[in-house]
């Protein structure tokens, strides 16, 4: 059974009914459809902490889908669980693909500044000054992709930027 059918959640239960009627009223073909019903089945799994779960509908979701646009969410996503799970790298590598297929995400690029900053913290603590200042300017490119995007969004963000006079 659906993960969406089971779902005891009064928003899970209203996000599903509404994304439903959606799915019965815009015309979309029937691999569209389930692609849809597995990525809404792994955002559920992922706000529940079920993470290999959420995976597992992520990537069956992007066996299905074929928009550039919704597999840049799908990839974001998997990004996120890969970040919360402390898997820099692989979480790096999903958010670069989504990025490929929408360039318009302010939030993939501030998860990607956040583990450049987090890894450049890590280089401190290591005593390697010179790769920390290269994590850290890798951050600040980053960063200001994303407040190019949604200018007024990320003020920390901007704040570290000015403070370290990364900001131009």
């Amino acid at each position: 059974m659906p993960r969406s059918r089971i779902n005891g959640n009064f928003i899970d239960k209203t996000f599903s009914i509404v994304a439903n009627i959606l799915l019965q009223i815009i015309p979309t073909t029937s691999g569209e459809k389930e692609a849809f019903t597995y990525y809404r089945d792994g955002m559920s799994a992922q706000s529940e902490g079920n993470y290999a779960e959420a995976l597992q509908n992520y990537y069956e979701a992007m066996r299905l889908e074929i928009d550039p646009y919704d597999r840049s969410y799908i990839l974001y996503n998997i990004g996120l669980i890969h970040t919360s799970n402390g898997e820099h790298t692989k979480a790096l590598e999903y958010y670069f693909r989504a990025l490929e297929r929408n360039p318009f995400l302010p939030q993939a690029f501030n998860n990607m500044a956040v583990i450049c900053h987090y890894r450049g913290e890590q280089a401190i603590r290591e005593g390697d000054s010179e790769i920390a200042e290269a994590w850290f300017d890798q951050a600040a490119e980053y960063w200001k992709q994303a407040i190019a995007l949604t200018p007024g969004n990320y003020i920390e963000a901007h704040n570290w930027l000015k403070i370290t006079r990364r900001f131009e």
